[in-house]
């Protein structure tokens, strides 16, 4: 049955009495879900009409909690539009982003309340509703009626990466949203399945794959503030978790866990997600006794990629049936040529064939950016949709992934670019210049790497102190790597050159010296030959060596 809209679709659950969800020690039916969505519904009925000419914009600052859940559910009852607000930022790009959605309110609690104190977020105190607070619980009035909605109703907007500072919130209509639940068959996802969201509910992984699944299947879902690596066995186990999505290095983050002989001794059957290693995937499912089906998309919406069999381990894989995709040289709109591979699987001709990941026939999937139409029209250009990703496809027609240009990072599945990071480096006293730029990460994605012209010699301390004295650095933006530059390289024009530092990499010698964090704590000490040999093992060790050739 394709239900047209999500409203529609969570509205299935309202006579449910199976459990919805489990948090913590609280059990929820579907019914009880769908009722507390509609109280919170109410609540925004209670506020008025919309603003003219548009929804009214929900922004929600929370962990993984019901309360995050039953106002996905009354945005969509309520004809509004939920913002996912990113707890990760800080201080003034946190104050953009809010700005930047038109937020007619905030949805928070007492644990991030306090990182809004003294930001122009344009929404009033009285509009910052704290969900812990007695008058919160008071203020949530009876049952409101659904509201009729579209399927071009505007229902989420999902902060993305962008090639600048600028924020780019992603449109996700009320009809896509209810499309892509309808594909709960397709990861196995039953009535009689329990599925694990410990992946943030900001980020359109969970939401996509998961908890719109869940809703149409009817299935349980387990809910966890946030992802633990080492809490995750054991959530298998207490809630009988069969599914679970992923992004990123959480693979690899589990498999870091001390190995027991029982870890296969559990109920998951299958997880989905983006950007995992191919020793990962594989030593994760040997290990854990599940499917693993691995794929490639955005919270755009407009390409997806998934593997089928005799997908090359480290390819991204097909594009879905009636999807059109190419490799397109940006500049001239060329096919690119397609990959050739030396003995050791690396890429013989990097310069030919990496191109932009293109959307052929697919431009028409696209909801637009929020308020931003040069975004918008860097992504549909003469009736295609430009990705922004690099990557390169090979004779037999799998695609691989490249990166994601000179400006872009994907650090532990958190995009974001290169310029607030920037920023707040070039305001440490001894910078003279600064440059950041994505390196690769030896299991998926990137790490930060900052190339720095400074005014004297490196203090590796006085650094670190800067860094933790920033509350607008970003959890991940503290850079893994700094090489100190006597001058840094430019182009004809006076810009910033990032590419032959990029070439570079962190590799110690002529490009200037290297220091570096080898743990997660702001302790940075020299990055000595032995060390780049065993990152290069590493490279190795997780299939990954050719990306150290294809820069």
């Amino acid at each position: 049955m394709a239900y047209g809209t999500f409203a529609k679709l969570f509205l299935e659950r309202a006579g449910d009495e199976r459990p919805g969800l489990l948090f913590e020690d609280e059990t929820r039916t579907w019914a009880e879900v769908v009722l507390e969505a509609r109280r919170r519904a109410g609540l925004l009925a209670a506020l008025g009409p919309p603003p003219p000419g548009r929804p009214r914009h929900v922004g929600v600052l929370l962990e993984n909690v019901p309360e995050y859940v039953f106002w996905i559910g009354a945005a969509a009852l309520g004809g509004a539009t939920l913002v996912g607000i990113n707890p990760t930022r800080r201080g003034a790009e946190l104050a953009a982003d809010i700005r930047h959605t038109d937020c007619d309110l905030i949805v928070t609690d007492d644990a991030h309340a306090g990182l809004l104190d003294g930001l122009d977020t344009g929404v009033p105190d009285e509009r910052v509703l704290r969900t812990g607070a007695p008058e919160y619980a008071t203020a949530l009035p009876g049952p409101a009626e659904p509201v009729e909605a579209g399927p071009r109703d505007r229902l989420l907007l999902l902060f993305t990466s962008g090639s600048t500072g600028a924020p780019k919130a992603v449109a996700c209509g009320q009809g896509r949203l209810a499309a892509i639940a309808e594909r709960s068959a397709d990861m196995g996802i039953t009535r009689d399945s329990v599925t694990y969201i410990a992946m943030p509910l900001f980020h359109g992984n969970a939401l996509m794959a998961n908890l719109a699944m869940a809703v149409h299947a009817g299935a349980t879902v387990a809910l966890r503030r946030r992802f633990s690596a080492s809490g995750f066995l054991p959530d298998v186990r207490r809630y009988g978790v069969t599914y679970f999505n992923y992004v990123g290095r959480a693979l690899a983050y589990i498999l870091a866990t001390p190995e027991r002989p029982d870890d296969a001794r559990n109920t998951l059957q299958a997880a989905f997600g983006t950007e995992a290693s191919a020793q990962d995937m594989a030593g994760f499912a040997a290990r854990f006794g599940c499917r693993i089906i691995e794929g490639y998309g955005s919270s755009e919406g407009a390409i997806s990629l998934r593997k089928t069999p005799g997908t090359p381990p480290d390819a991204l894989g097909l594009p879905q049936p009636g999807m059109e995709v190419a490799v397109l040289d940006p500049e001239t709109g060329a096919e690119c040529e397609r990959a050739r591979f030396g003995p050791d699987g690396g890429l013989l001709n990097p310069g030919e064939a990496i191109g932009e990941l293109v959307g052929l026939n697919v431009a028409d999937a696209f909801e637009g950016y929020y308020n931003n139409p040069e975004a918008d029209a860097e992504r549909v250009r003469g009736g295609r949709y430009w990705s922004g990703d690099l990557a390169y496809r090979d004779a037999r027609g799998f695609f691989y992934f490249a990166g994601r240009g000179a400006d872009r990072l994907r650090v532990d599945s958190e995009n974001f670019s290169a310029a607030p990071v920037e920023r707040i480096l070039a305001q440490w006293s001894p910078v003279v210049m600064c440059a950041v730029y994505p390196v690769p990460d030896p299991r998926t994605g990137d790490q930060v790497m900052a190339a720095l012209e400074l005014r004297g010699p490196f203090d590796p301390a006085a650094f670190a102190r800067f860094l933790a004295g920033r509350p607008d650095l970003g959890t991940k933006w503290a850079p893994r790597f700094v090489r100190v530059v006597a001058a840094t390289p430019l182009t004809a024009t006076g810009k910033v050159d990032k590419r032959p530092l990029r070439r570079a990499r962190w590799e110690p010698g002529a490009a200037g010296p290297v220091w570096w964090r080898p743990g997660r704590a702001l302790a940075y000490e020299p990055l000595t030959t032995g060390a780049a040999d065993a990152l290069r093992e590493e490279f190795r060790a997780h299939g990954r060596a050719h990306v150290l050739t294809t820069l």
